[in-house]
């Protein structure tokens, strides 16, 4: 058998993989607008909006390194960059789960001149950052198991998106911010 056919049979359960869990993370994401929320929340609850932009803005600068460092063939520090960054988005992703179990939704102020630049922002952070955890998981396996071209072909895809919603993540906090009632 061609070791690409064989790489490819092997490649399914982890596909599966991928799948299943970006399917359970939209769910849950989904899900989480609709449940009641705790009327008293811990006080703490009330930083992470801003933690989550933090993490986000320090994703954006990880990715462009990591551009960089590949660009200089410096594989290695490319691979713990992206790394570095996978793990910080598993902590955005709890934090941000964290926050809207305990806190309801803040909506920008419909009198607002600027709530139609933030609702097109919103809109597309949304629609890409859901559509990212696939890509990026996928793009890490490709990667981590050195399927160098296929990697690249993905990567096309998963990284000016994964680079627009770490962006515009921060871009959402700081339009946001202001109108929050806790």
């Amino acid at each position: 058998m061609h070791s690409t056919s064989l790489n490819k049979a092997n490649d399914r359960p982890v596909y599966w993989i991928i799948g299943i869990f970006s399917v359970v993370v939209f769910a849950l994401v989904a899900v989480l607008g609709r449940l009641p929320k705790v009327p008293d929340h811990p006080a703490w609850v009330e930083q992470l909006p801003a933690f989550n932009a933090i993490i986000n803005g320090t994703c954006f600068f990880l990715l462009l390194a990591s551009l960089w460092f590949i660009r200089k063939r410096n594989i290695p520090m490319h691979r713990r960059l992206n790394l570095l960054a996978s793990a910080l988005s598993v902590i955005f992703l709890a934090s941000y789960v964290t926050f809207h179990y305990f806190v309801e939704e803040t909506r920008f102020p419909a009198d607002d001149p600027l709530r139609p630049v933030y609702l097109v922002i919103l809109a597309t952070h949304i629609l890409l950052a859901a559509i990212v955890l696939p890509l990026v998981l996928l793009s890490l396996y490709r990667g981590l198991t050195n399927q160098v071209d296929r990697h690249r072909k993905i990567v096309r895809w998963s990284y000016p998106v994964w680079l627009y919603v770490t962006f515009t993540g921060v871009i959402v906090y700081l339009m946001i911010a202001p109108h929050y009632r806790f």
